[in-house]
């Protein structure tokens, strides 16, 4: 069994002389003999560096989240106003992912078109290009069942704020309540005090009366803002909880809606696979039948002569 040689010194020689022949210098023949060795990285496509900035987008609207989620959720460590400002960022950021995967989609769609235009079927450029696009395809699916994962996450965070307000307001509701149906018995009692002003001549008790009253209509006033207050917020947060859930539909939507896509984008890729198959049959059966029928036409000629020659 004959050896191996190791024949890369030969090969670099023979590299080296030719670069030297078409003029190269020292430098540029070290870099091309380098080159062999340390290869440059590819350069991302524009696409995926798309996607990775949607990702990366998406990766801090779940730090974010999560950096917030105490303050967004202990009604004792923020107020009103800081949890409704993280509520506006949260969907800011949501909408501003849901755009990006809005913007890959239609990208891929584009692609898709442009290359269906350009080539009917080819052995392998098609196949490789249906590839490509399953695979953008199920790159935007993962990024899609992230967001919807982060905001079903964000919705259970806005529910359990939801039942608190819900909570605290049904006390005030029933505080409301007592006072307005104490309030005839408070009136019917300064009534009966200032129709009485033989007995309780005392101009102090008079003043005193009127403080307790102005105190008492000062609190049912203060009480029924606070109601009001709080119902204006239930009705805001089940708006806005219906938003969101309406916002997490659509993307759940989209997403089984890039699942279709990329069965659709396998099986296509499939269907190629298997009609460049037959396609590679059908040559090879028609170059066996050319070859047959010159042997046949030879071997007549040949036999016509060597007859004609018999003769």
């Amino acid at each position: 069994m004959a050896r191996s040689r190791d024949r890369t010194e030969d090969f670099k020689d023979t590299v080296r002389s030719i670069a030297l022949s078409l003029g190269y210098n020292e430098s540029k023949t070290a870099a091309i003999l380098a080159s062999f060795i340390m290869h440059k990285p590819r350069q991302r496509s524009t696409f995926t560096k798309a996607a990775l900035r949607t990702l990366e987008s998406i990766k801090t609207l779940e730090q974010f989240i999560l950096k917030h989620r105490k303050d967004y959720v202990d009604p004792h460590r923020t107020t009103e106003q800081e949890r409704d400002s993280i509520e506006h960022e949260v969907s800011v950021f949501i909408k501003t992912c849901k755009e990006q995967i809005d913007i890959l989609k239609n990208r891929i769609h584009d692609e898709d078109t442009s290359g269906k235009s350009k080539a009917w079927l080819t052995m392998r450029s098609d196949n490789s290009h249906v590839d490509i696009v399953a695979h953008k395809h199920g790159v935007v699916l993962i990024l899609s069942e992230k967001l919807h994962s982060i905001t079903s996450q964000f919705d259970q965070l806005r529910a359990i704020r939801f039942q608190d307000a819900v909570n605290k307001a049904m006390p005030r509701r029933k505080m409301h309540q007592v006072t307005n149906s104490n309030s005839p018995i408070i009136t019917k009692s300064n009534q009966s005090e200032v129709k009485e002003p033989d007995e309780l001549p005392s101009e102090h008790q008079r003043v005193q009366q009127q403080f307790l009253d102005d105190e008492t209509r000062a609190l049912q006033v203060e009480l029924t803002n606070l109601l009001d207050t709080v119902q204006e917020t239930e009705t805001k947060m089940v708006e806005m909880s219906a938003l969101n859930h309406l916002m997490a539909t659509h993307v759940l939507q989209q997403t089984q809606q890039i699942e279709l896509l990329y069965e659709q984008a396998v099986e296509a890729t499939k269907n190629v696979e298997m009609g460049n198959k037959e396609i590679s049959q059908a040559v090879q059966r028609n170059s066996s039948s050319r070859t047959f029928l010159l042997l046949f036409l030879f071997v007549l000629t040949f036999s016509i002569l060597f007859l004609d020659w018999y003769n």
